[in-house]
């Protein structure tokens, strides 16, 4: 099988359960993360934390570093500088069985070589806690996983019949079966429509509400603004703000990021921020006091 979804060996018997965190813990630290790729920085001096019960979207144009810092999160990528820590301790030391009962990764495509059921795709996220006294969950871990990103009705079918959003559902219930209090998802509505979108978000804030970390990369800022506790927006692999969305969502920080003029409005019923381009006709508006994007 050549996935993303592929299992590194797996030890049984005597592999004890991590503790859940307690609210508002650490769950992981990036601490003056740099990361390098083909021998360009990527990444420039990082400090960002993921905690216990929060959502944490990571925001920015193309090419800001989003799932470079995603892939570092999770231990995927190396730090050439700094470093990463997952449940406290520095990931590279954890060998891969215990990572993976403290973080579960959803990629930004899912591609499996062979015409596994869905139900047995979702069925690989258990795979860490085999030879743990919570193997015996699995049943129910994969159906109530299924249940949630509505993916049931499917079970039977193979991975690659599936429509691009089906299979996105179907991965992100591969991940949520896997009952890491650390899930790192790289830009899970991308495939989706309006109503999975949203069905996506809740679910993330959900597993926030019952004591996960929850890191996402999104694209869409009225996404990040409604459904996020805190914001990291990122600009030529650094972070420019950090902080609930309300605050960090203003127009002169996300006009000059993304390179295009943009409004910022509350929500006249929720107040939650509304992030809207402005365009040609109405340049005149944003001319009068907004940055000159074109140095950004």
């Amino acid at each position: 099988m050549s996935t993303p979804f592929s299992l590194p060996f797996f030890r049984r018997g005597g592999r004890g359960v991590p503790a859940r965190p307690a609210p508002g813990a650490a769950v992981a630290e990036a601490v003056g993360l740099h990361v390098r790729l083909g021998g360009r920085t990527v990444l420039a001096g990082i400090d960002l934390t993921a905690r216990a019960g929060e959502v944490l979207t990571l925001v920015g144009p193309n090419g800001a570093g989003k799932s470079t810092l995603l892939a570092a999160l999770a231990a995927d990528l190396p730090a050439a500088e700094g470093l990463v820590r997952i449940d406290g301790r520095p990931a590279g030391d954890w060998p891969a069985p215990d990572l993976a009962l403290r973080r579960s990764v959803l990629p930004q495509s899912a591609t499996v070589s062979f015409p596994f059921p869905v139900g047995d795709v979702v069925r690989m996220g258990r795979a860490p806690w085999s030879g743990t006294p919570l193997a015996d969950s699995d049943e129910e871990a994969v159906a109530a996983a299924m249940a949630a990103t509505e993916v049931a009705d499917f079970a039977d079918r193979p991975f690659s019949a599936l429509s691009g959003g089906e299979r996105a559902r179907v991965a992100l219930a591969r991940v949520l079966a896997q009952r890491a209090p650390l899930l790192l998802l790289d830009e899970p509505t991308a495939a989706l429509d309006l109503r999975h979108q949203e069905l996506v978000l809740r679910i993330c804030r959900e597993r926030a509400a019952a004591g996960d970390a929850v890191v996402v990369v999104l694209h869409d800022l009225g996404l990040a603004a409604a459904h996020a506790d805190r914001a990291a927006v990122l600009h030529r692999g650094r972070i420019a703000a950090d902080g609930p969305p309300g605050e960090v969502f203003g127009d002169e920080l996300l006009s000059r990021v993304y390179r295009q003029p943009v409004e910022v409005l509350p929500h006249p019923r929720t107040g939650v921020p509304l992030v809207l381009p402005v365009r040609d006709e109405d340049l005149s508006v944003l001319r009068n006091g907004h940055t000159d994007l074109t140095s950004a």
